[in-house]
């Protein structure tokens, strides 16, 4: 090989994507569970749950402002698994691609396993 194919060469290893560092597990852990409130709180717009909730002001903003996992673990039983499925797959299809690991997986859990 000589010197301008070696300049070549490694002129596209410098040029090469770089691998991003992976999380550590602590942190991987906290974004996991920022993103699962926030997705109990998404559930709970897309089910409507503010229409029959107790909190006044959950039904004058007609978004769920009150405990979103009591809102959620009380109507799971009335809306059926399907509509359940349905958005889950709506907000799947709505994440951006580059959306980190921990946000996706929560995104992808159902909203049963949201409560605690």
């Amino acid at each position: 090989m000589d010197n301008d194919e070696f300049a070549v060469s490694l002129a596209m290893l410098k040029a090469a994507p770089k691998r991003k560092p992976k999380l550590n597990p602590v942190e991987h852990a906290r974004r996991f569970t920022l993103e699962k409130i926030l997705q109990r709180g998404r559930y709970c717009n897309v089910f409507a749950l503010w229409k029959t909730c107790r909190h006044q002001p959950c039904r004058r903003h007609r978004s769920c402002g009150g405990d979103q996992n009591a809102c959620l673990k009380r109507a799971l039983d009335r809306v059926p698994r399907d509509i359940q499925w349905r958005a889950r797959q709506d907000i799947i299809e709505a994440t951006p691609l580059n959306f980190g690991r921990p946000e996706r997986e929560a995104r992808k859990c159902m909203p049963r396993d949201l409560y605690e």
